[in-house]
């Protein structure tokens, strides 16, 4: 009766290849889980459990005393501020880098289907700049510029735009890139400048993309402006880190609620404008 049962059920023809890249997917993690040394059984531990819960239990209630959420409201709009900020400067050095490094829009290219040499050696020149510009994490331009221009919100600004133009120029690259050929090609055919086969070829077809990932990249900027505000760059990350020491776990509550709201509100910016582009 049982072997009629198991002869009825349809039976995976790859098993044996899933299998396999999975024994070898575990092979390949558990070293590197070795390595960082990651240890999750430390967190149920009696100690750990009796911390957490402590920490914990401090989130309740949480800080509503009118000075108070007056100088959350405060370090929020200059978290906000620096992100904002950092981000049209990160826009404004990505956006012609990605004239420069987008093939798409190449006019040396025109008649001949291939880029020529200076060009594709600038190209290659440009992307190396934007590889340099988002390999160092904005957290660590911060704490080099903290040095130079001192405390404040200004090693933020600029943390922000060194990194995100990598990012930005990156990805405008590609999505432009993996838009269709045909209307910048012929407007480039017809005499068309870069910009204006940019402008009217490209971007309609990926303007919606566009917009979604600067404003994507936005949100990741007032999230890296509260993680630089713990190396001094201000905005509510220096709040945090300043209740943090104090173990003030009821500030902590309302800056974290703040912090969700934020970013709730840039999702819900994003959703609305991919609505109106759609």
């Amino acid at each position: 009766m049982l072997k009629a049962a198991d002869a009825a059920l349809p039976r995976d023809p790859a098993w044996r290849g899933r299998l396999s890249a999975a024994a070898i997917v575990l092979l390949v993690l558990w070293p590197m889980l070795v390595q960082a040394e990651f240890k999750p059984w430390i967190l149920f531990d009696a100690q750990s459990l009796e911390a957490t819960w402590n920490f914990i239990a401090s989130f309740v209630p949480p800080a509503h005393s009118l000075e108070f959420l007056r100088l959350v409201a405060v370090s929020s709009w200059e978290t906000i501020a620096m992100a904002t900020a950092g981000m049209a400067l990160a826009m404004l050095g990505a956006i012609p880098l990605t004239l420069l490094v987008t093939e798409r829009l190449s006019i040396s290219r025109i008649g001949s289907g291939h880029v020529s040499p200076p060009a594709a050696a600038l190209r290659h020149g440009v992307r190396a700049v934007l590889v340099l510009l988002r390999s160092v994490p904005e957290l660590v331009w911060a704490l080099l510029l903290v040095r130079i221009v001192g405390l404040g919100p200004t090693a933020g600004v600029i943390a922000i735009a060194l990194t995100y133009c990598g990012m930005l120029g990156k990805v405008y690259a590609e999505i432009l890139e993996s838009s269709d050929a045909a209307a910048c090609n012929a407007l480039l055919h017809n005499g068309s400048g870069r910009l204006k086969a940019l402008l009217y070829g490209a971007l309609p077809e990926s303007a919606a993309e566009l917009v979604s990932y600067t404003i994507y990249r936005w949100e990741c900027a007032i999230r890296g402006s509260v993680v630089m505000g713990f190396v001094g760059a201000g905005g509510l990350g220096q709040r945090m880190d300043e209740s943090m020491k104090m173990m003030a776990g009821n500030e902590l509550a309302t800056m974290l609620m703040v912090f969700v709201l934020l970013v709730a509100g840039a999702d819900a910016v994003s959703a609305m404008l991919r609505r109106r582009l759609a």
